[in-house]
């Protein structure tokens, strides 16, 4: 990349009075729009403190505020050969000076800090005696390093004096060493002593830490990228929960009649104008992804005596292989506490409980977007978890993500997820799809989990902004109880989205999108959905930007030299894909008659839309013919702004040469779709 050049003396193109405000870089629209990359082949290991993790046992340091600085130590001296074998260059540098401990600084670390607060919510370098730890805080230490394998964290604590003078340093009270060998899973819990400048233990450091690796051997690149990126117009969107919603609720008259998490269960929302469907993600046994909500289920078990007898047993999903779950008879929780099954159609492959992640990718329609929730055990505040995981964090979320980017093609998609953790590691490993955090909230109905950030929606926020993803997926219980949080996270510059059974209302549902919730996630669409036309918001924006490419191509022939009939457009029915970004792209980057005519065999997402004959635009209605094509799209009004509901435009006459143009009859639309045009 070669960079501007501005030479001395060289005349500006304002006059002194109409010089412009200077631009603040990263910032658009009021907004900051700087993203962070996607991890290569460095690895960055994020360490946790909250819950008043610093214990000091002498009397003189209680109740004093203390600094901690974190600093990664290389343990690999720099004139050996293990070293080498690393690739490092390092240069002594004594970190702690009371210890007179010479150690070598790595190169390529990057240690950042950021506080769960509303002021020091965004991670930046450490000051030179660290920050203070002030109780009941939220401090994350986020270190990048390309050799994790030889990294040391070394931290040092300050304390200053009661008679200091402005200006004057702090005093060193201690360090503690945190070694590679206590970091070998991608998750831990560590407790490790504090030792004085004179060798002696004064306390205790307890930190939670998450080791986030890059994905091996896979190509990224900034081709596609859409970590950041959400259209205003995508306001207001129908989320079909687990498909068409719960199916195994205690009152049989809130289930959903179909299968929850299943393919049929998928396609009938979407069939009834699901802007989007949720579905849960695990792994079975043999590391395949499967749709499935709950972490256990029941298989049936005949007892030795009496033949007639059948008892229950649960038992871990990720105990059972594919195969298992495919073919063995396994109930749901609910069923197995009521002895009672709901549903007996397992024969038919779409009603198959637990199709994989790859199926579902496959053979939902491509128009339909998906929000990804990654199932993962969760530590209650009391202390226990949901369940005891034997994957790797790491390994569990790259075969997920490496599905997803194989068979989500163009399909808007979102991940999601109730740890915090998974949240920042799914935005550090890909660039491709955004990231929305899933808080619980204040509320009585579920268990309060042990992470803060999981407990209130301003934490949730902050954990956001902190780990640069796109948004929060809320508890409607709490806005319902406060929508002031609704206009907070929005002019944070994030996306809220709402879960929870008050949606399954269409009075609540309504009101929710008055109060400008880009998603609000619910049962039974086929009785909640209140559209009027029922299809999604992205298949209405796919056929408008095919719609223009017909207008522009149909405006060429009827005032071009040569007259010729328009071939039949193509089905917009259930098997048609189109994809929106490059139709977009095509019609801005053409602008001239050449690039019109190289339209003729122009492929969007592998159909061909129109052959366009070659002609010249420079006699078109005695107009001159250098106007950009990005230009006679601009006259055709947008249709579904929010909410997938048409709006009523301008007559294209008037716009495309001033001439009448009667357009074909696209097949499978509805009329209050044909009304864009």
């Amino acid at each position: 990349m070669d960079p501007r050049i501005i030479r001395k003396n060289t005349s500006s193109n304002f006059s002194e009075d109409n010089v412009p405000d200077p631009d603040k870089f990263g910032y658009h629209n009021g907004y900051r729009k700087v993203e962070r990359g996607w991890l290569t082949d460095e690895t960055v290991i994020q360490f946790k403190l909250f819950n008043n993790p610093i214990k000091l046992w002498k009397n003189r340091l209680q109740n004093r505020k203390v600094f901690i600085k974190m600093t990664p130590v290389n343990l690999v001296r720099h004139n050996s050969l293990e070293l080498q074998q690393y690739g490092g260059d390092c240069v002594d540098d004594s970190l702690s000076i009371d210890t007179q401990d010479i150690v070598d600084q790595p190169a390529f670390s990057i240690t950042e800090v950021a506080v769960m607060n509303d002021e020091e919510n965004q991670f930046k370098y450490q000051e030179q005696f660290g920050r203070a730890y002030n109780d009941d805080e939220f401090l994350i230490f986020s270190v990048a390093v390309r050799y994790p394998e030889i990294i040391a964290y070394l931290v040092d604590f300050y304390v200053y004096s009661s008679r200091s003078f402005p200006g004057e340093p702090p005093n060193h009270i201690g360090f503690s060493y945190i070694l590679p060998s206590t970091l070998q899973a991608s998750v831990g819990l560590l407790t490790v002593p504090i030792t004085s400048s004179k060798h002696r233990p004064i306390g205790q450091l307890t930190v939670e830490y998450v080791a986030i690796k890059p994905i091996p051997d896979y190509p990224w690149d900034m081709s596609i990228s859409y970590a950041k990126h959400w259209e205003q117009r995508w306001s207001g969107l129908d989320v079909g929960h687990r498909g068409l919603g719960t199916s195994f609720k205690f009152e049989m008259k809130n289930c959903a009649n179909v299968r929850e998490n299943t393919v049929a269960s998928l396609k009938t929302a979407a069939h009834h104008g699901a802007d989007m469907v949720e579905f849960d993600v695990q792994l079975s046994k043999d590391m395949i992804p499967v749709i499935y909500h709950d972490f256990y289920v029941s298989i049936s078990l005949k007892r030795k005596k009496q033949i007639e007898a059948m008892d229950m047993l649960e038992i871990p999903v990720k105990d059972l292989t594919l195969e298992q779950l495919h073919l063995l008879k396994v109930y749901h929780l609910a069923e197995a506490r009521e002895k009672n099954p709901r549903f007996f159609d397992e024969d038919l492959e779409d009603h198959q409980p637990f199709p994989t992640l790859q199926t579902v990718l496959q053979e939902l329609e491509q128009h339909v977007g998906c929000n990804i929730e990654i199932k993962w055990t969760m530590q209650l505040k009391d202390g226990t978890f949901e369940l005891n995981h034997p994957f790797d964090l790491n390994t569990y979320l790259d075969i997920i993500i490496k599905v997803t980017l194989e068979y989500g093609g163009d399909r808007k998609i979102l991940f999601s997820s109730f740890n915090p953790d998974i949240c920042a590691m799914i935005r550090l490993k890909q660039n491709k799809y955004p990231v929305v955090f899933l808080t619980q909230g204040i509320t009585a109905k579920y268990p309060t989990y042990h992470d803060p950030r999981c407990q209130s929606i301003p934490m949730a926020m902050r954990h956001a902004l902190a780990a640069d993803i796109l948004g929060i997926n809320v508890h409607t219980e709490d806005i319902l109880r406060d929508s002031s949080h609704v206009k907070v996270v929005k002019d944070a510059g994030l996306i809220i989205f709402c879960w929870g059974d008050d949606n399954n209302d269409k009075d609540t549902i309504q009101h929710l999108k008055k109060l400008g919730l880009h998603g609000v996630i619910y049962d039974k669409m086929d009785e909640f959905n209140g559209k009027e036309v029922k299809e999604s918001i992205f298949l209405v924006d796919a056929r408008e930007s095919q719609k223009a490419l017909i207008a522009l191509a149909h405006c060429n022939q009827t005032c071009g030299p040569q007259q010729q009939t328009l071939p039949d457009p193509i089905s917009t029915k259930k098997d048609y894909v189109f994809e929106l970004e490059k139709a977009r792209n095509s019609i801005a980057a053409a602008s001239t008659a050449t690039s019109l005519a190289s339209l003729a065999n122009c492929s969007l997402g592998g159909d061909t839309i129109y052959p366009v004959p070659n002609a010249n635009l420079l006699n078109c209605c005695g107009r001159p013919g250098d106007r950009e094509i990005g230009d006679l799209a601009k006259d055709f009004s947008v249709c579904a702004k929010t909410c997938g509901h048409p709006s009523k435009p301008r007559n294209v006459s008037e716009l495309v040469c001033g001439e009448p143009i009667t357009f074909p009859e696209i097949p499978g639309e509805d009329e209050s779709a044909k009304d864009c045009l």
